[in-house]
Order: structure tokens, then sequence, then C-alpha cells
């Protein structure tokens, strides 16, 4: 249907007209390059950190109060809002915030830098913050898993001749991979839909150059009031997790077998 909510005019069948214009919209695929972008280095960034972390505070070799510290440092991006987090950051990352004076101040940079404001930076920016906030999430889940793992597969592979290395390569990763793929799925999904943080931080600028595909949607709908492509790109978004969804239970149901 088209715009049926803003017009008296009787609503009409347009057939795939708006997937049509929306699939050939130039804005549309710089949002969809963005949340691809957004979402892979999240997962991959989100799983590097999230494991680090976990096998620190699961060895043997750092005290029982020091991982206790360090567990509340870690988890607190987590316990956050996502308006928190953009607050946070937008102050943190202003030309005359703490970042850029750190920064000047140790003679790193010449002048303050515009994080959040430049066409160049602002996408990699706010994709480090999509990391710092998602992290701990990873870590968590890890740790759980960390722990699960019977020291007997350890002592095994140790009497056999395996290294630190060979240990972690042959027993800890098949043994975290079903919370792996779990995780590096759900973690694609919600960053796919990540709104209040690109909207409280760029709003999807400069110049759309952190526009995402949640907020080419509101867009449409609140700004250009281009309800029937809103709700095209809403049911593209919705296609989108549908098909990662699958994978998701598929692996699931692998892990359960």
């Amino acid at each position: 249907m088209d715009n049926v909510i803003i017009t008296r005019n009787e609503p009409t069948f347009i057939g795939l007209s708006n997937y049509a214009e929306i699939l050939s919209e130039d804005t549309f695929h710089q949002a969809l390059e963005h949340t691809l972008f957004l979402a892979t280095l999240s997962v991959i960034a989100h799983f590097i950190l999230g494991l680090s972390f976990a096998l620190l505070l699961n060895t043997n070799l750092v005290s029982g109060g020091v991982k206790a510290i360090f567990r509340v440092v870690y988890i607190l991006p987590w316990v956050f809002t996502a308006s928190i987090i953009a607050i946070l950051w937008r102050l943190l990352l202003n030309p005359n915030g703490v970042v850029n004076y750190l920064l000047i101040e140790f003679n790193l940079v010449s002048q303050p830098i515009e994080w959040l404001s430049s066409r160049q930076l602002a996408l990699y920016t706010v994709t480090f913050i999509n990391i710092w906030a998602g992290y701990p999430f990873y870590m968590v889940s890890f740790l759980a898993g960390l722990q699960g793992i019977p020291d007997d597969l350890y002592e095994a592979g140790k009497i056999d001749g395996a290294n630190g290395p060979q240990l972690f390569r042959f027993i800890t990763l098949p043994q975290l991979k079903p919370i792996i793929s779990s995780l590096a799925v759900l973690d694609f999904i919600w960053t796919t839909h990540q709104f209040t943080l690109i909207w409280m931080t760029t709003g999807g600028g400069p110049i759309r150059a952190t526009e995402v595909l949640s907020t080419y949607t509101y867009k449409l709908a609140f700004s250009s009031y281009e309800f029937s492509l809103a709700s095209t790109t809403a049911m593209l978004i919705l296609l989108l997790s549908s098909v990662l969804a699958v994978f998701y239970v598929r692996n699931q149901r692998l892990a359960n077998d």
C-alpha cells in the first residue's frame, strides 16, 4: 500500500514497487553497508576481547582479590544503558573533552579531533563505542563456558605432551564452539538493530557517514513521512533477521543433539 496514513484517498495496491524503489536507493545501499560493517567488526572484536578477558579471569595466575576487581571493571559497560553510554562517550569525545585533552597533553596530536563529526572517523568511532559496550556479554558467557570445561581434559592433554597453545586450540576452542556460534549470531542480529547508540551520538551523520538501517528507517517514517517506504525497509530488516535466526535455531538444535 501507498502512504495511506497521511492521505484521504483510498489505499491502492502497488505490488512490489516500494521494494524496487528502496533497493534502488543509494542511501539504502549505504545504510546496509554501514550496518554490515558495524555488525561484522563488532562481532569479531567482541569475540577477541570477551575471550581474552575471560581467559584472564579464569587463570590461576591472578589472585582472587584481583579477579574480583577486574570482574567489576570489565562488566561496567554492560551495566549502562545505550543512552547513558552515548551521552558518556559524547562528553569524552567532545573536541574539548577528556580524550582530546589527553592526546594533546601527551603530544600525540596537535589539535582536537572531531571524532563524531568527521566523515572519515565517525563510523569507526561509533563502532568502537559499540564494541566497548558489548564485549562484557561475551566475557561472562565465555567465563561460564571455561569454568565448565573439565580439568581432566587439560591434564590428559598435558600427559600427551600438548603445550599451552595446543591445549587452547584442541580443547578450549572446541569446548566453547557452541557458545561462540550462538553468541556470534545473536550479537550480529542485535547489532543490525542498533539504533539508540547511533542516534544519540551522530544521528546517522555527518552527511550519512554513520547511517545504518535502523536510523534510515526512522528518518523515512518520521522525517520524510514516507511510511510505506519505512515499512518496506523494516520488512527487509525482518527478512535479514529471519535468515540469521534460522542459522541460530539450527545451531541450537545441533548443539542439543
